[in-house]
């Protein structure tokens, strides 16, 4: 493939563009090159400047469910703006995705909207640190939950011993503040809360991690949480800005039957447009102003094209009820036809997959947490990344993403994509 006006587009970019684009993984850092520069996208495909039609596995980081320019989110979006496209007072239709979102997601009472996932999680902190009176908070190691300064902490020696800033612009004070454990490992995260005893507010968690490869959590893992929250006065909260409206549903607590204290919701939820939110029971959500003293404003929020867009998308997901179940079979299937053609190729790999998010690991192991995803050789990521871009299937690029299938691929496109993999291997 052909990518010269990608090339010139970025160099443009650089000059004005820290890195040349606005978001670091975007700048393909991690398998070398010159990023694409998308033109236009439909269903299943994007299309670059240069005229190549590439299969998506991003999916724009995961809210294109049902893929691109899906028709009723572009027309409902096409509708609002024709009446205006912000205007920073209440709006019907902001109530409408709120009962909705509401009906679909369980053990939440009320949602607020606000403009990204990482607003949404740092507002979710904010609110259980005002609801406990506590300051603390556990994260996970290979987690991401957007670059509030909250998130951005690396290890600490010891679970006595604080993280640290792993981002220059981060403070010490602020780093004492976040705990690190480590992913799937009940015992660390116990070890934790013993050592901060009545100190920490919350412990917040991707339920099915996606920001180190597709991690699923172990039996047991989700409820154990459960549990230590419940007997040591912790709010649990799930960071579903990649599960939620996408595994079920409901989310990542419909599919494991598990109830967090405050949801973080993005992606899905706003049908390819700027949205994140939050929510959980009434009496946790009643603390924010105007009806209580913790504080959060947004000019955008509740913006009413984001607002179209999003009911517009969860409306088609809750009134179709096999959606999940055909992207879940995908899934599986690309699963299964990758795994062969790398085990006929003799290529050490690990697959993990849960509904429609998948990654593959290339390591023998098993990739639970973030040390062991850190295992994988990146050599061969970047070589696979390289040789699908060149025959057309575009998939994230770090080995550290998931991988999202869209409701639009089709068993055509998940064929060629696994005749593509067995290429690159074969040769």
């Amino acid at each position: 493939m052909i990518y010269k006006r990608s090339s010139a587009l970025f160099a443009q970019a650089e000059q004005v563009i820290p890195g040349g684009v606005n978001s670091p993984v975007r700048a393909f850092k991690a398998v070398g090159g010159t990023p694409i520069f998308v033109k236009e996208a439909k269903g299943a495909y994007l299309y670059d400047e240069d005229g190549n039609q590439l299969i998506d596995y991003i999916n724009s980081w995961g809210p294109m469910i049902l893929g691109h320019a899906f028709e009723p989110v572009v027309s409902a979006v096409i509708e609002k703006a024709k009446k205006g496209t912000s205007f920073g007072m209440p709006t019907e239709i902001e109530t409408k995705i709120a009962e909705l979102a509401v009906s679909m997601v369980p053990n939440i009472d009320k949602i607020r909207f606000v403009n990204s996932g990482t607003e949404a999680c740092m507002s979710a902190v904010r609110l259980a640190r005002g609801f406990t009176g506590k300051d603390k908070i556990i994260k996970f190691a290979g987690c991401y939950h957007g670059h509030s300064d909250s998130f951005l902490i690396q290890a600490g020696s010891g679970a006595v011993t604080f993280g640290t800033p792993n981002s220059p612009g981060v403070t010490e004070g602020t780093a004492k503040d976040t705990l690190l454990a480590r992913y799937n490992d009940l015992s660390n995260v116990a070890e934790l809360i013993e050592a901060n005893s009545n100190e920490i507010a919350c412990i917040i968690i991707e339920p099915v991690a996606g920001n180190m490869g597709c991690i699923p959590p172990k039996e047991g893992f989700l409820q154990g949480l459960r549990n230590l929250c419940n007997e040591n006065g912790i709010l649990l909260i799930f960071d579903e800005v990649m599960t939620g409206f996408r595994l079920t549903k409901g989310g990542a607590q419909e599919l494991y039957g598990i109830d967090a204290d405050i949801v973080c919701f993005g992606k899905v939820i706003g049908g390819g447009l700027p949205v994140g939110a939050f929510a959980a029971r009434e009496e946790i959500m009643n603390c924010l102003a105007p009806l209580g003293p913790v504080y959060q404003a947004g000019t955008l929020s509740g913006n009413p094209l984001a607002m179209a867009a999003g009911l517009a998308m969860l409306t088609t997901l809750n009134d179709d009820a096999d959606v999940f179940v055909r992207l879940a079979k995908k899934t599986e299937y690309l699963h299964k036809g990758l795994s062969e053609v790398l085990r006929k190729n003799d290529v050490v790999h690990t697959i993990n997959r849960v509904g429609s998010m998948i990654s593959v690991h290339f390591d023998e192991a098993e990739v639970v947490d973030f040390e062991t995803a850190a295992k994988g050789n990146n050599e061969t990521f970047k070589t696979f990344f390289h040789d699908m871009l060149k025959q057309g299937v575009y998939i994230a690029p770090s080995a550290f993403e998931t991988w999202f299938v869209a409701d639009a691929l089709t068993y055509e496109d998940l064929d060629k994509t696994i005749e593509v993999c067995d290429s690159v291997f074969s040769k």
